[in-house]
């Protein structure tokens, strides 16, 4: 397992299980089975309802809790710093743990204009010894700097929707510029990318799978990446990916994947939506 060096002197695994849209009912076993198969990283968030299961499979796990690095989200409701800290103590009450490895503000929610006011509570609750390290979620360059210009505080890391059809090249050189570490969330592109012929002819080349070369795609970059599944035998096949290494020509033929319309997600400067 590979680990990336964050900006607060933390490390935190390249590759990693998303839960998003995981049913709560079955949470704790497709947790159990990425545990089992290698996964350390774990992103959940208070809008996903399953941070229980999550928490369920941290309890079952046949490896310590020091060597799982479990992530969440503040839900876009409670930026107001009372609400922010009543949301967390019930996040680390589903989770059932004493300290988060990574909290993250999940949306800016930019007309409703309360994500410094968010920030600042991350940042009082990481003082707090309570969170390790923070980040946000879909927050664009002016979000970054006005939380950055208000506090000082700089996100370990920023996640936002990146894959071959939507790579947010324009992010990238202030992103790096930052230290801030970007987290690739629907990396494969919602499945969309699942029956691309272009990354299909790489696959075949390397004996793997279409989502394996995507996964690869990420990683080679520094990317962190998280891809979701409920199936047992994907999740598995999802982590065998350091075996083998895409070569420029690869990396060519998967970036020319690039369009403008290639967004599957809401777009973080109109997103207004509340949970």
């Amino acid at each position: 397992m590979e680990q990336v060096s964050l900006n607060d002197g933390t490390v935190i695994p390249q590759l990693g299980l998303g839960v998003w849209q995981v049913d709560h009912a079955v949470t704790a076993d497709v947790v159990g089975w990425a545990i089992e198969a290698g996964y350390r990283l774990i992103d959940t968030a208070q809008g996903y309802a399953n941070e229980e299961g999550v928490g369920a499979a941290i309890r079952q796990a046949s490896v310590p809790r020091a060597e799982l690095y479990i992530t969440s989200k503040l839900r876009n409701s409670a930026h107001r710093r009372d609400a922010a800290l009543k949301a967390f103590d019930e996040t680390m009450k589903k989770l059932d743990i004493e300290q988060i490895d990574l909290f993250l503000i999940h949306w800016p929610l930019p007309a409703q204009d309360h994500y410094v006011e968010a920030w600042k509570t991350l940042i009082e609750l990481k003082d707090s010894g309570r969170i390790k390290s923070i980040g946000v979620s879909n927050f664009n360059q002016v979000h970054l700097e006005r939380i950055v210009a208000e506090t000082g505080v700089v996100p370990v890391v920023n996640q936002i929707e990146l894959h071959p059809r939507f790579q947010q090249r324009d992010k990238r050189a202030f992103h790096a510029m930052n230290n801030i570490r970007i987290e690739s969330w629907s990396p494969l592109g919602s499945g969309r990318l699942l029956s691309d012929p272009a990354i299909a002819a790489v696959a075949e080349k390397h004996g793997k799978s279409v989502a394996q070369t995507i996964i690869r795609w990420h990683l080679q970059q520094g990317l962190i990446v998280i891809p979701k599944s409920v199936h047992k035998d994907r999740i598995v096949a999802n982590f065998d990916v350091w075996d083998f290494d895409l070569d420029a020509q690869d990396m060519s033929s998967i970036e020319a994947l690039d369009s403008n319309g290639g967004r599957v997600g809401p777009d973080p400067a109109t997103a207004a939506f509340l949970f």
